[in-house]
């Protein structure tokens, strides 16, 4: 990833009020195509322009012909607001970021989260990597998938604090196969999959279990074949099932 700052010129008679409401307007739609990353863009004005601080997954990720259709009704109301196209300027790679998947064209996919990571979900299968999500030609409706991505990794970091009264909730929720987050997430697998016409896999998440002498001997959940792995796949997956498109762990507290 990389960090840069988006330079808003201004250009006419504008306010604090109507640039913030047309710059927001565009970083939320620039988050929603997968074309920045996290969610605070400090943002601040600097003689006659004012600059947003972004992350983005590649150097050419702000290119207009990767925009929504809501990123080029974005970009027409900064005029609106007194207020240039933005200037990108990247700063350099992002030290604290996953790489970008080095990938023209992924044979498979693998649909992952995890709540510290603000990358895209999808990751290529061949180097799990990060894929960005504008680079698959979809104009709209990744935003569903984004808002899924920031509900799992509330859970996610919900059931990491071990004091959490939600806890078990929000481990059940990330867990069971068919709850309310990992029915939808396999939803937008499908989708993707449909879209790319490429093998989307979900990684179902495995913190804990009840016994860990057995935990190998689990079947795959959704067809109840066997799919543990003679050796985990990216060092991460110990169960794959390539029927039903799942990977998974072995329980984190049954291991080490």
């Amino acid at each position: 990833m990389y960090a840069a700052e988006l330079q808003f010129r201004i250009i006419g008679d504008t306010s604090y009020a109507a640039a913030e409401a047309a710059i927001r307007q565009y970083l939320e739609a620039l988050i929603f195509q997968g074309q920045i990353l996290g969610r605070e863009f400090p943002t601040a004005l600097q003689q006659e322009q004012f600059v947003s601080r972004i992350v983005v997954p590649a150097p050419d990720s702000l290119q207009h012909a990767f925009h929504s259709d809501s990123g080029q009704q974005a970009l027409q109301a900064l005029q609106h607001a007194g207020l240039s196209y933005p200037k990108v300027q990247i700063l350099g790679v992002d030290l604290m970021s996953n790489h970008t998947d080095p990938c023209d064209a992924p044979a498979s996919y693998i649909l992952y989260c995890r709540f510290a990571q603000t990358n895209s979900v999808l990751y290529c299968a061949e180097h799990f990597a990060p894929v960005p999500l504008y680079r698959l030609g979809i104009r709209t409706g990744l935003e569903e998938l984004i808002r899924w991505q920031l509900q799992y990794q509330a859970l996610d970091e919900i059931q990491m604090q071990q004091h959490s009264l939600l806890l078990k909730p929000a481990e059940r929720a990330l867990q069971s196969l068919r709850s309310q987050l990992n029915t939808q997430g396999r939803r937008l697998a499908r989708q993707l999959q449909r879209h790319t016409g490429k093998p989307v896999y979900y990684a179902l998440y495995r913190g804990s279990s009840s016994d860990c002498a057995s935990e190998t001997s689990r079947c795959c959940p959704a067809c109840g074949g066997p799919w543990l792995q003679a050796e985990p796949w990216h060092d991460l997956f110990d169960f794959r099932c390539d029927r039903c498109l799942l990977v998974s762990n072995i329980a984190w507290q049954c291991q080490g």
